[in-house]
């Protein structure tokens, strides 16, 4: 096809949005609010992943030692940091945990003047990379000589993994089901926007327009306002999800109960969500509105 003849059907698919304006229009609120839903579940999802996330970060196993040396104090220290699923190793002394004890216990200071031997055992403590792998990290901690017990915390671990797992598949299914209606409902509108131009479309083939020279106009319609959907749903995520986290953020004292530290940050997704937001608008539209107009070229 021509250069000239490009540019016409360019110009052509452009007059074509002022000239039906109203279906523009609804196709492109109808496209809008269906990037935004599936924009923002995204960002919650990915919000509580970071969260649970940030909880999980937050598992400590302790090992608490028997009365062993320092040489094979080092050499289980070096061993534990080798370990793939351990994510870092701090040395606890008896004489810190002492410590510790006494600053916790200061009404109580007096007490610990009568105790000549300190009765706490040197320990490690250890942050576990993956916790759906801790059974069998313990199993291999526990084949080390010179350990006395360990402290982990099973039970929370377990209900945190199985709280990740449902948030996977909730989340999986949702976001499936956003995605689905939003297809069929952008399907529908793009249908709509091409059933009330089926005349012209018949005229244009009856007089030996083909196939290509129809499509190209609805492509570059669709391209258009999927283009303008997704600009305008990236400035709307950016200024609705920086005004929700200043609400959610005036009052960090229930977050940090859950050992939550922040939300994702704006600039670091906002890019991202743009460009998936213009492509995806873009693509849906365009070939939305393409596909739209296969039953009118059969004359």
């Amino acid at each position: 096809m021509k250069i000239s003849s490009m540019n016409y059907l360019f110009k052509q698919g452009m007059k074509n949005i002022w000239t039906n304006r109203i279906m523009s229009v609804a196709s492109f609120c109808v496209l809008l609010v269906s990037l935004l839903l599936i924009g923002f579940m995204m960002l919650f999802i990915a919000n509580i992943n970071q969260f649970v996330g940030g909880i999980e970060n937050k598992n400590e196993v302790i090992i608490f030692l028997e009365d062993v040396d320092d040489d094979h104090i080092a050499g289980m220290e070096n061993t534990l940091k080798a370990m793939k699923n351990v994510s870092s190793v701090t040395f606890y002394s008896k004489e810190e945990a002492l410590e510790d004890m006494k600053n916790s216990m200061e009404n109580a200071g007096d007490l610990f003047d009568y105790v000549e031997d300190n009765p706490l055992p040197d320990a490690f403590r250890l942050r576990i990379a993956d916790i759906g792998e801790i059974s069998s990290t313990l199993m291999e901690i526990n084949r080390m000589e010179g350990i006395d017990s360990i402290k982990s915390p099973t039970d929370f671990i377990n209900i945190l993994t199985g709280l990740k797992r449902f948030i996977g598949i909730i989340s999986a299914v949702v976001l499936t089901a956003l995605i689905i209606v939003s297809l069929v409902i952008i399907s529908n509108a793009s249908r709509a926007s091409v059933d009330i131009r089926k005349r012209e479309i018949s005229i244009m083939k009856l007089v030996g327009a083909t196939n290509t020279f129809i499509k190209v106009p609805f492509f570059v319609e669709g391209m258009f306002i999927g283009i303008l959907a997704g600009a305008a749903a990236s400035a709307v995520t950016a200024l609705g999800y920086s005004e929700l986290i200043k609400v959610l953020s005036q009052d960090m004292t229930f977050w940090s109960i859950m050992s939550i530290n922040g939300f994702i940050p704006l600039e670091s997704v906002i890019w991202k969500l743009a460009v998936g937001y213009i492509i995806a608008g873009t693509v849906i539209s365009a070939m939305g509105t393409v596909m739209s107009t296969r039953k009118y070229l059969k004359v």
